[in-house]
């Protein structure tokens, strides 16, 4: 029997997909300049793993073990509140599938599969540009700090909300504990951690809920036996363990984004926000800007609903950033 598809929905696009950018520019030199994605350009150093984890199912020690350390990295008071999953956007197309049949906010523009994943699961989904005007909404969803525009939503005004509130967290790591609701969550919230972004691990493909306990539960059947492979686990154990390394990634991390802001003010951009991860920005002829830059083999984000907007990563070294800077010149 044939298997079709149950919806004719376009794809989301991403950044990251270097294949269709190398079609359109065949000539450009290589190796391409990634700058297409908010993921930190010098990845955790992941220590050697013994060749036998490779070999064997996740075990119950070593997931127990990493949520210790997530629940201690992010606040969290009780193990039973916390799940890890194979990345955040496993948890994104889940959580559509828990909730019956909603009127659901996004507080957007933002990362859009959250849109198209309740939308994919029947719910009545609507994008609002405030909180206010989700005022009404069985569920809410908010991205804080926001993807692109790194809005940061203070934490009293999420308190407030009504109904189901789903907090994606993905860029909150870099920024002080205050500024998640891990650590303090209020009733009926689930906040969606990251792990791949801060930690430069994206491959890795892991992430995490919080959420009051039987939610948790919930979430934790639906995901089923060993979701998470064992070197997922014992990578995000030892980086989540690693304080040392994230102050000192953050400091990296805040005089990079200020040094490409001076780059892109001095070649035209005007800055409309970011996180320490990307800088989002405005530019008249953004069209022909990204292709030059794509001419000569530095991928940025582009967005067709907003097209004088182009979102750039952080470029990893001096060299890239001379590379980007020549690029503009």
């Amino acid at each position: 029997m044939p298997i079709t598809r149950a919806t004719t929905e376009k794809p989301v696009a991403h950044g990251g997909e270097l294949g269709a950018i190398r079609k359109r520019f065949p000539h450009a030199p290589e190796p391409w300049l990634d700058l297409s994605t908010g993921i930190n350009p010098v990845p955790y150093p992941v220590r050697k793993l013994p060749p036998e984890i490779w070999a064997r199912l996740p075990t119950w020690h070593q997931e127990r073990a990493l949520l210790e350390a997530a629940a201690t990295r992010y606040g969290v008071r009780d193990l039973a509140t916390i799940v890890v999953a194979p990345g955040t956007q496993a948890l994104i197309q889940l959580l559509p599938r828990l909730v019956s049949k909603s009127r659901v906010a996004i507080v957007g523009p933002t990362y859009e599969e959250h849109q198209a994943c309740w939308a994919r699961q029947g719910h009545d989904v609507n994008v609002v540009s405030s909180l206010d005007r989700a005022t009404g909404a069985d569920v809410v969803v908010v991205v804080s700090p926001n993807n692109p525009t790194g809005q940061l939503l203070p934490p009293t005004a999420l308190h407030r909300l009504n109904g189901l509130l789903i907090v994606d967290e993905a860029f909150v790591d870099l920024l002080p504990p205050e500024a998640s609701l891990a650590g303090d969550l209020p009733a009926n919230t689930i906040v969606l951690r990251s792990f791949g972004k801060a930690y430069g691990l994206a491959g890795v493909r892991l992430g995490f809920a919080i959420a009051e306990e039987s939610f948790a539960a919930r979430i934790r059947d639906e995901l089923g036996p060993w979701a998470v492979s064992s070197p997922a686990l014992e990578i995000g154990r030892q980086a989540l363990e690693d304080s040392a390394w994230l102050r000192a990634a953050t400091a990296r991390l805040g005089a990079d984004r200020q040094r490409l802001d001076a780059l892109l003010v001095q070649a035209g951009f005007e800055i409309l926000g970011g996180t320490a991860l990307f800088c989002l920005t405005y530019h008249r002829d953004a069209a022909d800007l990204g292709d030059r830059l794509a001419r000569q083999g530095i991928h940025v984000r582009r967005f067709t609903r907003e097209p004088h907007w182009l979102r750039f990563g952080l470029p990893a070294t001096g060299d890239e950033f001379d590379r980007v800077a020549a690029a503009l010149a």
